[in-house]
């Protein structure tokens, strides 16, 4: 019985353990997130780019390329799937939801909010977040390419938590035409977060759950 359970205990922990690795700080886009690729925005809200003679581009309109991890690696597009970033046109925007996790301040003057725009024109973006993506509170704006902000600064500490991010591109600044005009956002990632759910996956916890069954079971046969 030592032996089976022994055996059993180290599955266990051998589960449990790679659910923590998940969990590790993860240098991405060259930030360290302390929560790894959970820290970024992980749905679209809504999308309002603004289109004016055909530009941006159709290829360059897809909502979903804002999510996830930064991954733009100077690549060319030949339809929305190929690209790795939304252009929000002149004066466009687009709302992004945290739903895995939740933006607050950390008490600091650290940055707590990272934007990843990209392309040869650094474009300005202005910020704003929000709790339930109706009443939005501004965080000034970003300068283009990847630039953090500290919500502390605004008055956002630890108390508060937000599950949307807005940013519009800052018309007034920078280009206002071609095929990819307006800021190009690659990710919305959030270093000082909470998770909005802090326990393993569904599978983690079913493996779990059959290692726990099975001890039990072999203790009461043996």
């Amino acid at each position: 019985m030592i032996r089976i359970s022994s055996i059993l205990i180290t599955i266990l922990c051998l589960l449990l353990g790679s659910y923590s690795l998940k969990s590790q700080a993860t240098l991405i886009g060259g930030v360290d997130f302390p929560q790894g690729e959970v820290s970024f925005a992980d749905s679209v809200h809504s999308f309002t780019p603004n289109i004016s003679g055909g530009e941006p581009g159709d290829i360059f309109l897809g909502a979903d390329n804002a999510l996830g991890i930064p991954d733009f690696a100077g690549e060319s597009c030949l339809t929305q799937a190929d690209c790795t970033f939304v252009s929000l046109g002149s004066g466009g925007s687009i709302v992004l939801q945290f739903v895995d996790n939740l933006l607050t301040g950390s008490d600091s003057s650290a940055l707590d909010l990272w934007i990843f725009e990209i392309g040869g024109d650094i474009e300005d973006t202005f910020v704003d977040i929000s709790v339930d993506a109706v009443n939005w509170l501004s965080v000034g704006a970003v300068g283009g390419s990847t630039s953090g902000i500290d919500i502390d600064s605004f008055g956002f500490d630890s108390s508060f938590v937000f599950s949307y991010v807005r940013l519009t591109d800052d018309s007034s600044k920078d280009a206002q035409s071609g095929t990819t005009v307006g800021a190009d956002i690659d990710a919305v990632g959030a270093i000082t977060t909470v998770r909005a759910v802090d326990v393993p996956s569904p599978s983690v916890t079913g493996l779990l759950i059959v290692t726990v069954l099975l001890l039990l079971g072999m203790r009461k046969r043996i």
